[in-house]
């Protein structure tokens, strides 16, 4: 009667110890991350720093990126990458102090090419951003270890149908943040192909 007795104690205490187990359903991570990945985190910035670039927030975008990424200072990023807000239009057509003109045989100087400019007719209507995917990647060359994202919009440009492009990010902890150290295109056919992020962030 005693050794029926235990063994029904012992089997209590396994099912309880599997029943608490099987409970614990936020240890796993949202969108497929791997296991103990800081998953919101990585994909709030990943989302944050593409929307910042397509508007041409080139302050935010660049307080998002890795030291290495931006080359420099924020405040030098945000100079590189701020479109020339002086742009030659068709009724600027006084020439430059240090600059001349080509003159064809006839006489005639080539008109200026007019510049497009971030609120111009040619800039394109950007989408929503998403972000997805996060998967762990290793360090390949220059970039250190982190998460890869897939972060996609749409694309329209005046007269034309929207397309869809899709990057993937590589990020890395700076100084106690999540930052975006790279960035590359992922090509539609490689969708279906393991996994793009890891493809695209490490070269192959």
């Amino acid at each position: 009667m005693k050794k029926a007795t235990t063994a029904a104690l012992v089997a209590a205490g396994i099912l309880a110890a599997a029943g608490c187990s099987s409970s614990n359903g936020d240890g796993g991570t949202k969108s497929g991350g791997p296991q103990n990945a800081p998953t919101d985190a990585v994909l709030k910035v990943a989302h944050d720093y593409q929307e910042a670039a397509n508007r041409l927030d080139w302050r935010t975008a660049c307080k998002l990126s890795s030291a290495a990424l931006r080359g420099g200072s924020v405040e030098k990023c945000v100079a590189r990458n701020t479109p020339d807000a002086t742009a030659t239009t068709p009724e600027s057509t006084s020439p430059s102090p240090s600059f001349t003109p080509p003159t064809y045989a006839d006489g005639s100087t080539p008109q200026p090419i007019q510049s497009s400019t971030p609120s111009g007719p040619d800039r394109a209507n950007m989408g929503r951003v998403t972000a997805s995917d996060v998967v762990e990647v290793s360090a390949a060359e220059d970039h250190p270890a982190g998460y890869g994202v897939l972060v996609s919009y749409t694309v329209q440009w005046p007269g034309q149908a929207a397309e869809t492009d899709r990057r993937a990010l590589r990020l890395v902890k700076d100084g106690g943040a999540w930052v975006v150290d790279q960035h590359e295109d992922i090509q539609a056919g490689d969708m279906g192909h393991g996994s793009p992020v890891r493809t695209a962030l490490s070269g192959g």
